[in-house]
């Protein structure tokens, strides 16, 4: 681990490889898992709030969803993340003709339709952050339906830092991007 900031980051950001391949997993983390995208509260008001903007991206099955138990839920542990469809898929899932799985909520705010994006957490993944009282923990999460993007990641030489770039930097900004980026340039020599 090494320290930027106030976070703690895990080497394996720099020595693993990652790089999704839709054309084999087809989006499994959408659908896979026993819970749904963890949420901030930030993005629970967001949802609620822009909710008429996303349902028309969205499946009838994960609009249906929404209308029984909400934009969001709240855990036993009080934390919140996505509601499922039927235990299985995120309500804010979409499938395509070759049966990938998409997120909406990206798809509306791609189109323009909304100010929302997709949650951080699935923006980040297979990055991980878990916030303490000193500190966020900056982690690599290993799941096996990613097996192909973890191949694919080493055929192309990159690295799970590099392949999060865009939702490092939106999570912890460019300043704390560079940071680690100087930093594995060092850790490789």
């Amino acid at each position: 681990m090494f320290q930027i900031k106030d976070t703690l980051v895990s080497e394996a950001l720099l020595e693993e490889a990652f790089c999704c391949d839709l054309q084999k997993c087809k989006g499994a983390c959408c659908v896979e898992g026993e819970a749904g995208a963890p949420l901030d509260e930030e993005e629970v008001r967001q949802l609620e709030k822009h909710q008429e903007e996303l349902l028309p991206f969205l499946e009838a099955k994960g609009r249906a969803a929404i209308a029984q138990q909400g934009a969001a839920i709240q855990t036993p542990t009080g934390d919140w993340e996505t509601p499922l469809v039927g235990g299985k898929e995120c309500v804010y899932a979409t499938f395509d003709e070759q049966g990938q799985a998409h997120c909406g909520i990206e798809q509306a705010h791609r189109a323009g339709a909304t100010s929302v994006q997709k949650p951080i957490s699935c923006h980040l993944y297979p990055v991980r952050t878990q916030a303490y009282s000193e500190f966020t923990a900056v982690n690599y999460h290993q799941w096996s339906i990613c097996s192909p993007a973890c191949q694919l990641g080493a055929a192309l030489k990159l690295p799970v830092y590099q392949f999060t770039k865009k939702a490092l930097i939106r999570k912890f900004g460019q300043s704390w991007f560079d940071e680690l980026d100087l930093i594995a340039k060092n850790y490789r020599k």
